[in-house]
């Protein structure tokens, strides 16, 4: 692992996000992958669930609710830039870290070709002092990071992927949201509203609360001591030197 000047204005030509269900994005990363889309990068949504049982409504069947909620994360992921968004529909609130789950994510890594693999912390249990982090979020972040390390490179690994057309492909670096101690900040200050906004197209979650006020605060506890007004955090794991990663890469 190497670290990562607070302040690096790194951007990647390529991210794929990985999470477990259709807001989880917009609560954690939406501000970073919308200000990397402005400058160009290549951004794509791997959603684990539909959030089907997220829909507290009894009027509704499970699937009703999963068409709902799949059309407002696509409703949110457009705001932010993003058209690339996958649903692989396991079963909300029942998500485990499956050797199929995991070779599930190893199709999508090995499809969209990232440079930078995002998701959550499988190891955070406890989240302040009111909150349990969800077992869905630690296992779709177990698998992501089970995916794109070693998983994802190793063509030996999953060789019907390659009858797919699928070559094996080992993204450059994972970042990692929800963490306590993060080394990297990220100056979401110009798209803080674009987060905000793509929060709110969750209708579905959000009800008659706007996030505008929570969501601002949070940034700005982030930001707190840096150079900026807004901020997300992150761990980065760096898999591929920078050195490494240019020769590996086709002449342009």
């Amino acid at each position: 692992m190497t670290g990562m000047s607070q302040y690096t204005p790194y951007i990647p030509k390529s991210v794929l996000v990985i999470t477990a269900h259709p807001d989880d994005i917009e609560f954690t990363c939406a501000g970073t992958v919308a200000r990397w889309v402005r400058q160009g990068t290549r951004a794509g949504y791997v959603i684990c669930t539909s959030g089907e049982v997220g829909i507290a409504d009894l009027s509704l069947t499970k699937q009703q609710a999963a068409e709902i909620r799949e059309a407002e994360a696509r409703n949110a992921a457009a705001i932010a830039g993003v058209q690339d968004v996958a649903f692989l529909r396991e079963p909300d609130g029942l998500l485990t870290a499956t050797l199929e789950l995991r070779k599930k994510l190893v199709r999508e890594i090995r499809r969209f070709k990232p440079e930078v693999v995002m998701c959550g912390d499988p190891t955070v249990v406890w989240s302040g002092e009111s909150y349990i982090n969800h077992p869905d979020h630690r296992a779709a972040a177990l698998a992501a990071v089970d995916a794109a390390f070693p998983a994802a490179g190793q063509p030996h690994l999953f060789e019907e992927l390659r009858q797919e057309g699928l070559e094996a492909h080992k993204p450059r670096k994972v970042f990692i949201y929800g963490r306590g101690q993060s080394d990297t900040y990220i100056d979401i200050t110009e798209t803080i509203e674009t987060k905000i906004q793509a929060l709110r197209a969750h209708k579905s979650q959000m009800g008659d609360w706007d996030p505008a006020e929570r969501i601002k605060a949070w940034a700005a506890e982030r930001a707190a001591g840096k150079e900026m007004l807004y901020a997300e955090t992150f761990q980065v794991v760096t898999l591929e030197s920078d050195e490494t990663w240019k020769k590996l890469q086709p002449e342009e």
